[in-house]
């Protein structure tokens, strides 16, 4: 079964407050997006789709790619507007002959080849999955002017991570389906494009709660500590 890796690498990080993105601050000795590339290099992936600004292309493929010797990264495309403009992007990338699709981003350095290994095993089963751990927190809900107004059982939550892992054909036809009819609400992760638009459901892998995504100087604070304790 051959499987690909679409990284994404083209947002700004605003939060973050740096003068780069996020995704190419150092963490420990090496660029945040090196851990999650270095683990799919180390993964049963078979290849991996770099999407990123435009005006960072030659920047990854020399500093990055290159520099670190990624020979399953095969590909860097610009990336788009929106999140899903660039995973589209990066789906129109994939051949023909690919069975399964991991989409992550690139500001998830924590990722492990186990967590791969173990969404690659399931997606065979389910067709669609996502890794997610429960909750810690209580929800709330709240209306307009920020009052709460409900508060959801906190067995039923989960807090969604990458990467997330579909069928080839059934990520494609999701994808195609925000262009020819937009959703009316925000589309914030890849599973939430293939519950709109296909009839399959996802199915929910336990994570990791280190797999967190990096977007204030807190996240690389906790990142670099969870570093030296490996």
């Amino acid at each position: 079964m051959k499987s690909v890796a679409i990284v994404l690498s083209a947002g700004v990080g605003r939060r973050m407050g740096a003068d780069i993105p996020k995704q190419y601050l150092m963490l420990g000795d090496y660029p945040v997006i090196y851990y999650c590339l270095n683990a799919f290099e180390q993964s049963p992936v078979d290849e991996v789709i770099l999407v990123c600004a435009e005006s960072d292309i030659d920047y990854c493929r020399t500093q990055i790619i290159d520099k670190y010797q990624f020979q399953k990264v095969k590909t860097i495309v610009p990336g788009g507007a929106e999140r899903y403009d660039s995973v589209y992007r990066g789906l129109q990338e994939v051949s023909k002959d690919t069975d399964y699709v991991l989409i992550h981003d690139g500001a998830r350095p924590m990722l492990t080849v186990d967590l791969i290994r173990r969404l690659l095993t399931q997606v065979e089963k389910e067709k669609a999955c996502v890794p997610a751990v429960p909750a810690t927190d209580t929800i709330k809900v709240s209306n307009e002017h920020g009052y709460a107004i409900d508060t959801p059982d906190r067995k039923t939550l989960w807090m969604v991570q990458t990467p997330q892992v579909f069928s080839c054909d059934i990520v494609k036809t999701a994808y195609e389906q925000i262009y020819q009819k937009p959703s009316p609400i925000p589309i914030t992760d890849d599973a939430m494009v293939v519950e709109t638009y296909t009839n399959n459901r996802v199915k929910l892998v336990m994570g990791d709660y280190s797999n967190r995504k990096i977007t204030t100087p807190e996240d690389l604070a906790i990142a670099n500590y969870l570093l030296k304790i490996q």
